[in-house]
């Protein structure tokens, strides 16, 4: 734990959830309180948290960076450093606003939660949950992300390979991550101190009521909210982030809650189900929802096969974090040959997957390679064409030139 004086810090609370899940529409409903300002998804914790971790191609060096940046930090606080920038961005941010409190909506700081719960222990959270079948059918019909199941896993494979080139993570793998990692994040985070926990279909059900019920928890007595109808969306409109469907909508309802039961087939339920497993939908309150998706023809494929994607993303992502010592590796919970594996089908297909994506990862390495010769190849011959051509203008008779 830091030693400050928050006594002066600005009032700032997260709120945490996944892509899809709908936080841009809690967040523009809290933001109707005259006294609340909610920018669409800042982004600064998870700025903050790589600071020092620059583009390969970095013209100074990616490596030179970090440890240098590393070296520097690590001979005083970096965190109270961190701190201090972070509160003066949301102090400035929320003066020139002319409002009290900034809620900080960015959907994947449930990959830098601890980070989070160290540089803002005091800070009040808000965890909106919703249904995993849900988020996905969004997810599919809004952005486009297949839902891909152990039919195509030479796509999943190239996917994670980028991931391991440390190339622009694909929108399908982090979409999927989402849902295998961060959503069992978020569920074990709801019992953390100060933390509010919302679910969306209550929400879109009854807005004003659980809006009141969030503005109370934060402090605030919710007198001047307005109705749930309306609002203005001219800060949205400005913005590249945040989810752009609210700007059609004139009223909360709660029509999306069901609509992925049509959005979805019997095969990306699976997807679905096997990504996020029986145990956590139970845990979470859609047992119902999962009981459809079994009479829809689903099948229950055990814990083991949500833990075999677990660890295939687990070792990606560590991978691509720099944790894993530059070695993308099989893990070791699914290195197995024998019974296990052929027991348990799911964590067999996670290995399979993971073998691809090792040699699709080689190979694009290798292709890497040949066209950045190949580059080099090319400037090298027009800089000797222009080296050649400096010299003989050089050697030209002076009447000549």
């Amino acid at each position: 734990m830091m030693n400050r004086d928050v006594s002066h810090a600005p009032a700032v609370c997260f709120l945490l959830g996944l892509p899809r899940s709908g936080t841009t529409l809690l967040a523009h409903l809290l933001q109707r309180h005259p006294d609340i300002l909610a920018p669409p998804e800042p982004w600064l914790m998870l700025a903050l948290e790589a600071f020092g971790k620059v583009d390969h191609r970095h013209p100074a060096g990616a490596s030179l960076v970090q440890s240098a940046t590393s070296q520097f930090l690590g001979r005083i606080d970096r965190m109270i450093v961190t701190r201090a920038f972070s509160d003066a961005a949301y102090c400035q941010y929320l003066a020139a606003a002319g409002k009290r409190t900034l809620i900080d909506k960015t959907p994947r700081y449930w990959t830098v939660l601890d980070f989070l719960d160290s540089l803002y222990p005091e800070a009040p959270r808000l965890v909106l949950m919703r249904n995993p079948y849900a988020i996905a059918a969004s997810l599919k019909t809004t952005w486009g992300v297949p839902l891909l199941a152990a039919s195509s896993p030479p796509a999943i494979a190239s996917c994670l390979a980028d991931i391991a080139l440390g190339q622009p993570t694909p929108a399908i793998a982090s979409s999927l991550a989402d849902l295998v990692l961060g959503l069992p994040a978020l569920a074990a985070y709801r019992s953390r101190p100060q933390t509010q926990v919302v679910h969306y279909e209550t929400l879109v059900a009854h807005p004003d009521d659980e809006i009141r019920r969030v503005l109370a928890g934060l402090g605030y007595t919710p007198t001047e909210t307005g109705s749930a109808r309306g609002g203005q969306t001219d800060y949205l409109r400005s913005s590249t982030f945040g989810d752009r469907k609210i700007l059609e909508r004139k009223a909360v309802d709660d029509r999306s809650v069901e609509a992925w039961q049509t959005d979805l087939s019997i095969e990306e339920m699976q997807v679905v189900t096997d990504l996020v497993g029986a145990k956590l939908l139970t845990e979470l309150g859609y047992e119902r929802d999962f009981q459809y998706a079994k009479q829809a023809g689903v099948v229950d494929r055990g814990p083991e096969a949500t833990q075999g994607y677990r660890h295939l993303f687990r070792t990606c992502w560590d991978f691509l974090d720099g944790k894993t010592g530059g070695s993308f590796e099989l893990p070791a919970e699914l290195n197995n040959s024998g019974g296990q594996a052929e027991e348990h089908a799911a964590v067999a297909f996670a290995a399979s997957v993971f073998q691809q994506a090792q040699r699709l990862a080689a190979t694009k390495k290798e292709e890497n390679l040949r066209v950045a010769n190949s580059i080099a190849a090319q400037l090298n011959e027009e800089l000797t064409a222009v080296v050649s051509s400096e010299v003989r203008r050089q050697l030209a008779p002076a009447g000549r030139r």
